[in-house]
């Protein structure tokens, strides 16, 4: 309350008159030592024009006691009789009136648009900022409505008299984003609203306050954020290099062009290496374009076209330049442009002639430049600006980056398809075990490439092997590891082993290679195989598999099952068995030998998978080959995600009457005994005209199974394709070529074999040895 009795009088000329007794407890000064003294000696600093001539401010007064008391003043007129000014009244304004004082200087000059309406949407009070913003005094304000004053302002959609009824109505705030068009006074912008109620002592809402503030890069900054987004999510779906283009264009028309165009330098499409860009003219091929409107403009280059842009031209600029070109009407090389284009497809010349503007943006990821997106906007579409050329820039560093990731997964699958077909047999090996048709269909995913491999390998003894394998993992990597374990294998079967000792050194062989520098991609990817043995001279199958699914089987009846057989350790695990299984088959038995591409998927059961695969084998079918294209249309998946490899085979038998067998005594003196047997049998064959080179063989390989080897001995000829010659005995011992000396006594038997039939050979059984050799047939049988 003391500073309400604060009073001062002064005179016309500053003089003070008269001190109260609150001016005495502020200052400290007894009003003898302060009337008939100058006002200004009380100041501790001068007090600021504005101040004084309003009559109001904050002064800094000199207390008594040396310090300063800053006091907020106020001053009243005094007036003679005659009117005349005869001095001045101050006092010293309450804490409270001060405080409210600065909040009305805090809202006039705040630097938001804030106002204040009553609760018919009229103006109540608005501050500078307001007020500069509308281009309008306060008192061409207060008392109206803003549609009074911006009769268009609701017509675009600001929504503001709305959502100062609904605060009125409701009592609850209001924040909304609204826009105001190029044609209003405020211009185009982006504008955050804020409104609340002012309620009065009874809790009812008496105005409305707003406070508003320009957004528009705000705006703009998520627009062009929100577009990337859709961009990344929208661009770059597939690994396709003309799908990604198209995806680009999709994105640019309509929201950014009216027409749009991808253009790409040749070696992108194809395997070749990277190019620089020529200097000149530049011959790009066009692979993408659209416009907003079909048909207008025709393209002046056709899809899949090549055209030659002259240098000043915008894409030409952008590729050499690398950077993004913004031209239009009034620019000599874009008008030049124009004319050139005119004279090549004078069709279009209407449409160029509304062209606003065109926007050339190079495609360039990793430092290679790809080709160059174009946009152009005709009117009465605005033309591009400088935050278009940013987002085009934006854009097109995305779309570049999944061209070029397209480009380069097309070139390594092309290489891995090239390097995985010159591995895979071409022509399968002619033989008459089985009957074999197959199917090869490499993974169309994003993946890549896989390693999946089937082969056909003949045997010794009209006996055939039948192979599949599967390196798990996609690429060039995989394709490389399956040729060495393919190569592999036929090295092995050459020596023939037994399908589970063969897998055992194949096992072997992935462990070295793992251990090895060069092997860590085997490491990686794993591998899994299945090798059989078909004899149709016993009609008997031998398989073992390493981690690979297990053969499905229809028999001549139409049964069909799957193997059941141990599925073993996937190659490269080491130090675990594998279990070969023996089954005899009906001549005609359909064995199935297929990977797990064909069965299995992220969201397939493969019990169900290889159900249909038995039920498939069933279908009526002319030839194998047709029942490879039945099985595969049944059971593989619309998308496989993995290769798949489909081998057929179907089992043969030999008659008996195509094989003799004699038990041989192991003395030399019956080998003439067993010559004459053999010299017999191939005349009841016809097979006169081979008599001599076979009498050569049979004795060599029977004297020797006699001289070095154990009994019992046994003699079998085959009738086949060939004419083959086996000698089994009771040793182990592996025979092998030796050069013999000039004076030797022996030495060249085997030698003498080896240059008489087409190949010979050794295998190990169960009692033994076998040796063998084969012989061309008579070409009229």
């Amino acid at each position: 309350m003391e500073h309400v009795s604060a009073v001062a009088t002064l005179d016309a000329h500053g003089t003070v008159t008269g001190w109260s007794e609150g001016a005495r407890r502020l200052t400290g000064y007894p009003a003898g030592e302060v009337v008939g003294r100058d006002a200004r000696e009380l100041l501790a600093r001068d007090v600021p024009p504005g101040a004084l001539a309003g009559l109001a401010g904050t002064a800094a007064l000199r207390h008594r006691d040396g310090s300063t008391v800053t006091l907020c003043l106020r001053g009243s007129r005094l007036t003679g009789a005659a009117g005349t000014p005869d001095g001045f009244v101050v006092t010293v304004e309450p804490a409270a009136e001060r405080a409210f004082h600065l909040t009305g200087e805090t809202f006039q000059q705040a630097s938001l648009s804030m106002s204040v309406h009553d609760t018919r949407q009229r103006y109540l009070r608005v501050n500078d900022t307001a007020r500069r913003m509308l281009g309008l005094p306060a008192e061409d304000l207060i008392g109206r409505r803003l549609p009074e004053v911006m009769e268009q302002i609701d017509a675009n959609g600001f929504g503001f008299m709305r959502h100062l009824r609904e605060v009125v109505d409701t009592g609850r705030p209001a924040h909304y984003e609204t826009f105001t068009s190029d044609s209003s006074r405020l211009g185009e912008h982006v504008w955050t609203i804020e409104m609340w109620p002012v309620r009065d002592a009874s809790d009812e809402v008496a105005a409305v306050a707003v406070a508003g503030f320009e957004s528009t890069e705000q705006h703009r900054s998520r627009q062009r954020l929100g577009l990337l987004n859709e961009a990344a999510a929208g661009i770059g779906t597939t690994l396709d290099v003309v799908r990604t283009a198209e995806e680009l264009i999709e994105f640019l028309v309509p929201r950014f062009a009216d027409f749009a165009s991808v253009d790409l330098l040749d070696w992108v499409l194809g395997a070749d290496e990277p190019l620089a860009v020529p200097a000149e003219a530049v011959e790009l091929r066009r692979v993408a374009h659209s416009a907003t409107t079909e048909g207008c403009p025709r393209a002046s280059v056709h899809l899949g076209d090549t055209d030659v842009y002259p240098p000043y031209s915008a894409p030409a600029r952008a590729l050499t330049e690398g950077r993004a070109v913004l031209t239009g009407p009034g620019d000599p090389d874009f008008d030049r442009w124009m004319r050139a284009r005119d004279e090549q497809a004078p069709y279009n010349r209407s449409y160029r002639e509304r062209v606003r503007s065109t926007l050339a943006v190079p495609l360039v990821a990793r430092g290679t430049t790809l080709g160059v997106a174009v946009a152009v906007r005709a009117a009465p579409q605005p033309p591009h600006v400088h935050d278009d050329t940013v987002l085009a820039e934006e854009l097109a560093s995305r779309a570049a980056v999944c061209i070029d990731n397209a480009r380069r997964f097309a070139r390594e699958r092309s290489t891995a398809l090239t390097l995985q077909h010159s591995l895979l047999p071409k022509d399968l090996p002619g033989q008459v075990a089985v009957e074999v048709a197959h199917r090869y269909l490499p993974s169309v995913s994003a993946a890549g490439i896989g390693g999946d491999w089937y082969d056909v390998i003949p045997l010794s003894g009209s006996r055939v092997a039948l192979v599949v394998g599967d390196v798990v993992g996609h690429g060039i990597p995989s394709t490389a590891t399956m040729g060495r374990l393919c190569t592999a294998v036929r090295t092995l079967a050459d020596v023939d082993l037994p399908p589970d000792e063969l897998l055992t050194h194949l096992d072997d062989l992935v462990g070295h290679l793992t251990a090895g520098d060069s092997g860590d991609e085997v490491a990686e990817l794993g591998a899994t195989c299945l090798y059989a043995v078909y004899d149709p001279v016993s009609r008997s199958l031998t398989l073992a598999a390493a981690g690979h699914p297990a053969p499905a089987l229809v028999l001549p009846d139409g049964t069909t099952r799957l193997v059941d057989m141990a599925a073993g350790p996937p190659l490269g695990v080491g130090g675990l068995p594998f279990e070969a299984t023996e089954l005899k088959l009906p001549e005609g038995s359909v064995l199935a030998l297929y990977t797990d591409g064909l069965v299995e998927d992220r969201d397939r059961d493969v019990d169900h998978a290889t159900a249909e695969l038995c039920r498939a084998l069933t279908a009526p079918a002319n030839s194998l080959d047709a029942l490879c294209d039945t099985v595969l249309k049944a059971v593989m998946p619309e998308e496989p995600s993995d290769d798949v490899a489909l081998l057929l085979a179907r089992t043969r038998a030999l008659g008996t009457d195509q094989i003799r067998t004699w038990d041989v005594l192991p003395d030399p003196a019956h080998v003439a005994a067993t010559r004459a047997s053999v010299t017999e049998q191939l005349t009841r064959w016809g097979l006169d005209e081979a008599a001599f080179v076979t009498e050569l063989v049979v004795s060599e390989l029977v004297t020797n199974a006699i001289r070095y080897g154990e009994p019992p001995i046994q003699l079998r000829l085959i009738r086949d394709s060939a004419l083959i010659c086996e000698v089994s005995d009771g040793s182990a011992t592996s025979p092998h070529l030796r050069r013999a000396h000039a004076y030797d006594e022996g030495g060249r038997g085997l030698l003498l074999v080896a240059q008489l039939t087409d190949r010979w050979g050794s295998r190990q059984t169960g009692t033994g040895k076998t040796i063998w050799a084969e012989q061309p047939l008579p070409a009229d049988l």
